[in-house]
């Protein structure tokens, strides 16, 4: 089995500095364990979007897979959005390794926006897919779906969760948790700042207050500058709109009383989408990078392989023979 360093996978010229781990022979094949040129050039292209990610890993962690999803979407989120729009803007990446997942909320074209989740498999009373939906049952008693998992990757996933083992230590949250982006600790719901490193995150009074004062403000508090722009404009055509027919009061009431509930409702709208979105954990820094060496090796290191069962011959042994 062959075991690279991200560096080396992406730039076999590069000399690493950091050992990221990642099982080729798993990450460059299909459900069935074949190896597919295809699939080895997609690997390839997403690895190259998760270069920072050598600092979270554990001692001994393997990447075994990369794929794109979406963050958990409520039903008034897609409704308010629309179904289309909404899958856009709640873009992320899912590392699989032989230990956890990394949930990463993207940009829509799929990079880094300074915010990352880890869904440990022992956290887990079940983790499956249903159709393109990755499913996360925590042994908390909630339950996640991660719906549009990438199509080509959907079996692979799948084949891989069934194989993976949930015993070992769980965590204290027992569900989904964000890690510092700076320091790699876990973070606590619901704080806006790491409590090991002091890094501060963008905060669900401060989305509210610019959303209300400015038009859009928000979305460009929460880095959706294209929902800012287009809601800004909404919101500035409405104010003005609203002025007018003050100046013609009292003829005007009706009018002015329906764009007033009109604006209120659009605000609102923009209150509940800044509020979902700084669920991310994004920090205020932009480019925010770790600033430590990769985690100690975790306690539930002893869990079973997933794939000891794989085809030992090394990635270049298969190229040579194709």
């Amino acid at each position: 089995m062959t075991f690279n360093t991200l560096n080396q996978i992406i730039d076999q010229n590069y000399q690493p500095s950091v050992d990221f781990p990642a099982d080729t022979d798993t990450l460059f094949s299909n459900h069935k364990n074949i190896y597919q040129r295809r699939i080895e050039k997609r690997q390839r292209k997403l690895l190259q979007k998760i270069t920072f990610l050598p600092a979270f890993l554990h001692q001994g962690e393997r990447v075994l897979q990369v794929t794109t999803g979406c963050s958990p979407v409520s039903f008034v989120e897609q409704y308010l959005t629309g179904a289309l729009l909404v899958f856009i803007v709640r873009r992320a990446l899912f590392v699989f390794t032989d230990r956890r997942i990394f949930h990463i909320p993207t940009m829509s074209n799929f990079s880094y926006r300074g915010s990352i989740a880890q869904i440990c498999y022992a956290d887990c009373n079940k983790i499956y897919t249903k159709g393109r939906t990755l499913v996360a049952e925590y042994k908390d008693g909630t339950k996640e779906k991660f719906p549009c998992i990438a199509a080509r990757e959907k079996a692979k996933v799948k084949s891989l969760l069934q194989s993976v083992c949930l015993d070992g230590p769980e965590s204290p949250a027992q569900h989904r948790t964000h890690l510092c982006p700076r320091c790699t600790s876990t973070l606590i719901e619901d704080t806006f700042t790491c409590p090991a490193c002091r890094l501060q995150f963008k905060s669900k009074s401060r989305a509210r207050k610019l959303s209300i004062i400015f038009p859009g403000g928000g979305y460009f508090y929460t880095r959706h500058p294209y929902f800012g722009l287009t809601y800004a404009l909404v919101e500035t055509y409405l104010l003005l709109l609203l002025l007018i027919t003050l100046l013609a009061l009292p003829e005007t009431l009706p009018a002015v009383i329906f764009l007033a509930l009109i604006l209120t409702l659009e605000k609102s709208i923009t209150i509940y989408h800044a509020n979902r979105y700084v669920e991310e954990l994004i920090p205020l820094q932009h480019d925010v990078q770790p600033n430590r060496t990769p985690a100690p090796q975790a306690a539930h290191h002893e869990q079973k392989n997933i794939h000891a069962d794989l085809d030992q011959n090394t990635l270049t042994q298969i190229l040579s023979t194709r």
